[in-house]
């Protein structure tokens, strides 16, 4: 059989860890891409994968070899993608990722207008608030909010955030504004688990650090039901400033507590470090700094 045609089974086998799900991604019979692996581990003289009815996983000698296998085919499709002009024309799939409320609010309007300009490309746009891999889930650009902790990666910073204390002005009103980070605990708090880790809020205002231990009346897993919640009256929620911009501008939440805040944190628009950027990757990185720089809500003015 094909070894290139083995090898790309095989990397679909590890991303899918199915032999089922690699045969419908790749169009083929299960029986067949049992018999590539099966040729590939005899030519290679080693087991690829351990095998039971659930599971699917690498071997230490498979983990090895799929990275060499991804560098192999992705210089593969460089070279066929040079021959076809990919690198000087915006053209193929592209894969984008950010955060959820961040991707809704300020990734989305990019790739519609991006796609407007460049109607060749499709757009594939992945929102999660987690970190992704992006060589693992082949992802071309992310947008990432914090400090960068992974050398091997191109990264451009178009602004920065801060997490805000907000609550609306009725829920003011009626229950008082609190002062310090201790009046917290007299307050209903509204906590989004996607972005906090525990009940124990950090403030770093005044010249001295602070823990303060929370008991929250609502807990969600999405940011936009705090901030919703936040703007219905119900409490007192902590988000991304990016988050609660809007609502900022139009008074419909108050930030309070603002010189006990932390630090602000980057944000980046990156791709990947040693891959040839094509002319897709160029056009959409290129038009996401010039819009996300622009953006006040991400770079007040001083």
């Amino acid at each position: 059989m094909d070894k290139l045609e083995n090898m790309r089974v095989f990397v679909e086998v590890a991303r899918q860890q199915s032999f089922v799900n690699a045969a419908h991604q790749l169009s083929m019979t299960s029986p067949k891409v049992t018999r590539c692996i099966a040729d590939l581990e005899s030519r290679l003289g080693v087991k690829l994968f351990n095998r039971t009815t659930r599971l699917v996983r690498l071997t230490e000698p498979g983990a090895r070899f799929l990275q060499d296998s991804k560098q192999i085919l992705e210089a593969l499709e460089e070279a066929e993608a040079a021959v076809s002009g990919v690198y000087s024309q915006p053209k193929g799939k592209l894969t984008v990722t950010a955060p959820v409320l961040f991707g809704q609010k300020y990734v989305t309007p990019l790739i519609s207008e991006y796609l407007e300009q460049h109607q060749e490309v499709r757009v594939e746009a992945l929102f999660y608030d987690r970190l992704t891999s992006m060589l693992e889930e082949q992802i071309d650009v992310a947008v990432r909010i914090g400090h960068l902790k992974d050398s091997g990666l191109y990264a451009s910073q178009v602004g920065q955030v801060r997490r805000m204390i907000c609550g609306s002005p009725d829920y003011f009103a009626k229950y008082g504004v609190p002062t310090s980070p201790e009046q917290l605990a007299a307050h209903r708090i509204i906590f989004p688990i996607n972005s906090e880790t525990s009940n124990v809020w950090q403030f770093a205002g005044k010249g001295k650090k602070q823990a303060i231990t929370l008991k929250p009346q609502l807990r969600c897993n999405q940011n936009a039901v705090a901030l919703n919640a936040a703007v219905q009256g119900f409490g007192i929620t902590r988000l991304m400033s990016y988050q609660v911009a809007e609502e900022l501008a139009k008074g419909s939440l108050i930030s309070v507590l603002s010189e006990y805040e932390e630090a602000v944190l980057p944000i980046h628009v990156i791709h990947l470090e040693g891959r040839k950027t094509s002319a897709k990757i160029r056009a959409f990185i290129d038009l996401a700094v010039e819009r996300l720089r622009a953006n006040p809500f991400l770079n007040p003015s001083p």
